[in-house]
């Protein structure tokens, strides 16, 4: 039984398979001062409320932006569940051909998104956007080149920083907004949140399009907490939300680990 474990700024997303099947996902605040212990109480407790045996795990696969967390994700899987878990990270097979001029600068998260939406949609052009803390837009080719893409501040990262940077303006809930002119603050700024966003997507992949995929119109993957916020706009032609999930999965496919945890 396999645990993925995606490690961002905002949150740890967290997946079970099982015969290289997703059965169960969840969620954990993410905090650079968590201690392995405190992450190792929370996976077992998670997983038996998700009705998981966390003695079945006997894989553990993950990808982290944030590097104060990797030595705690370390030392807690190594504890809790007994595994050395396969860490994304330059060096391992990968399956792409990375053509940013520093293939090392490139998050691991980034590339566990290639990696999933290659496995999925293999022998397509593919542009995929990944709402996270961050949202990053990425081209693949069709011969699995990484090309690169964009990085712009995430839904919730831009609220937060009008919250926190502005005296006056208020958090707000984040939605989908039929107008594009809002009658109040909050409404004002959901518009702002909601409609950029949009035009930001559909302008980056319309040059993308043109610059490197114009012979052959790409596969454009939604992906993400915030993907399904945009579901009415016809911004993506597949929204997967465990997609990185499911690159993770295909690492430690590439990478199989030499033992697994001895069952006693």
């Amino acid at each position: 039984m396999l645990l993925a474990l995606d490690v961002g700024n905002t949150q740890i997303f967290c997946g079970v398979f099982v015969d290289d099947e997703l059965q169960v996902q969840f969620r954990r605040t993410s905090t650079t001062r968590s201690s392995s212990d405190e992450l190792g109480v929370f996976l077992r407790a998670a997983l038996r409320e998700n009705d998981v045996d966390p003695t079945k795990i006997d894989m553990v696969v993950a990808c982290s932006v944030v590097p104060d967390l990797n030595y705690s994700i370390n030392a807690c899987c190594q504890k809790y569940f007994g595994v050395e878990p396969l860490m994304l990270r330059p060096g391992i097979k990968t399956g792409l051909k990375i053509r940013y001029k520093d293939p090392k600068e490139v998050g691991a998260d980034r590339i566990a998104d290639a990696m999933g939406a290659v496995k999925l949609y293999p022998d397509r052009n593919l542009i995929i956007v990944d709402f996270g803390t961050a949202t990053t837009v990425c081209a693949v080719t069709k011969a699995r080149e990484f090309l690169g893409g964009n990085i712009v501040p995430g839904v919730r990262l831009a609220m937060d920083a009008l919250e926190t940077r502005t005296a006056q303006l208020p958090s707000v809930e984040i939605r989908p907004m039929r107008s594009a002119i809002g009658k109040t603050t909050i409404e004002s700024i959901q518009s702002g949140l909601y409609w950029s966003n949009v035009g930001m997507v559909r302008e980056l992949v319309k040059r993308i399009t043109e610059e490197v995929f114009e012979d052959e119109p790409p596969l454009v993957i939604g992906t993400g907490g915030f993907a399904h916020l945009f579901d009415r706009e016809d911004l993506f032609d597949a929204v997967v939300p465990d997609l990185i999930l499911e690159g993770l999965l295909e690492a430690l496919r590439l990478n199989p680990p030499t033992k697994r945890k001895s069952h006693q």
